[in-house]
């Protein structure tokens, strides 16, 4: 049988380089296990934090590193170490873009594949880029009705460039969402750039700060609730997963928390009531397909105990996809073990 030969696409430019690598490297290594490797060739593609796209016996080292190897061949000047000169893809059935954030999640790799006219793993132009942008992504939400915390949308113009304008923002910011509330840039993801705020003067530093990841900027109104997440699998009647709940000690769940080792718990499943994961698991698919979604995506929600209530928060089009992360995990409690799902996932794309 011919093998089907899958294109593993990781690294980027984005600030989740290394969550990237790591999660290609758990792909990689479920192609290689006994249920896949009949089926599978695997040719990695490495793009550096430079943008370089590499090819050949490097990726594999970065693989089998487990972190960024810059490689800059001797004798040459800057401007061939940042060429635009991409490897072939001539020799790949399908790909496999293991990206996340900005130059890889958001619909940017996904519309180059779609030119190059190559199937791959995952959501397209539009879920991408819809899924990467909270305020794109809020809009949609909103069409389907699906219920979310207060949020008010901010231009970075609206931040530096007129000092007029500036105090009268914070103001209905306060009038609007109260305090606390949170300060995001809108096209980053793993909380980078994220500031909760309790204060006047910590909202004026904190939209000065998102203001400089990112032109959009969203404000969200805090709310006391339990963080739960689901995962959903599929094209046009997607299926979703059972439920599990991140827990955390610290102030919210920001990029250290997410990162750093034994700072956040997983539970799988979530110790709340079935009514509740009946109603998740329906908004997860519902959120799923107001984006539309393909292939996979993880749906975050906040549970607001005292009411009852089920808020969504936001939903990522490519989750983290190591061993240990959310979105396997979910799958592996509900009966798909990881070298099943990544087989399921190419077949989606194909």
């Amino acid at each position: 049988m011919t093998k089907i030969r899958v294109g593993l696409l990781f690294g980027g430019r984005s600030g989740e380089h290394e969550v990237s690598i790591s999660s290609a490297r758990a792909i990689a290594r479920a192609l290689a296990s006994d249920e896949n490797a009949t089926k599978y060739e695997v040719q990695p593609f490495y793009i550096q934090k430079d943008g370089r796209w590499l090819s050949g016996t490097i990726p594999q080292e970065v693989l089998a590193a487990g972190q960024p190897l810059e490689i800059n061949p001797a004798g040459t000047d800057n401007e061939s170490v940042f060429s635009r000169e991409f490897p072939s893809f001539n020799d790949i059935d399908v790909c496999f873009p293991v990206l996340h954030g900005p130059n890889g999640e958001d619909g940017t790799v996904q519309g180059l594949l779609k030119l190059m006219q190559i199937p791959f793993v995952g959501s397209g132009v539009l879920a991408s880029a819809m899924g990467m942008d909270k305020i794109a992504m809020k809009m949609a939400f909103a069409h389907a009705g699906l219920p979310q915390v207060k949020y008010i949308a901010v231009n970075r113009s609206e931040i530096w460039s007129n000092p007029c304008v500036f105090p009268k923002l914070c103001d209905k910011i306060e009038e609007t969402l109260g305090y606390p509330c949170f300060v995001k840039p809108a096209n980053l993801g793993s909380s980078v750039g994220i500031s909760k705020v309790r204060s006047r003067a910590e909202l004026e530093a904190a939209l000065d700060s998102a203001a400089s990841y990112d032109r959009r900027i969203i404000v969200e109104a805090g709310v006391v609730a339990r963080e739960l997440e689901c995962a959903v699998l599929g094209n046009d009647n997607p299926q979703a997963s059972t439920v599990g709940e991140i827990s955390f000690s610290s102030d919210f769940y920001d990029y250290e928390t997410k990162y750093t080792q034994g700072q956040a718990d997983l539970s799988i499943p979530a110790q709340v009531s079935s009514a509740i994961i009946s109603k998740i698991k329906e908004m997860a698919v519902q959120a799923f397909l107001a984006v539309d979604g393909a292939g996979l995506g993880r749906v975050d929600f906040f549970y607001v105990e005292s009411t009852g209530e089920v808020l969504i928060n936001e939903i990522n089009t490519f989750p983290g996809f190591t061993a240990t992360s959310m979105y396997p995990q979910l799958w592996e409690a509900s009966g798909i073990s990881f070298s099943e799902l990544v087989d399921c996932l190419i077949q989606l794309a194909l």
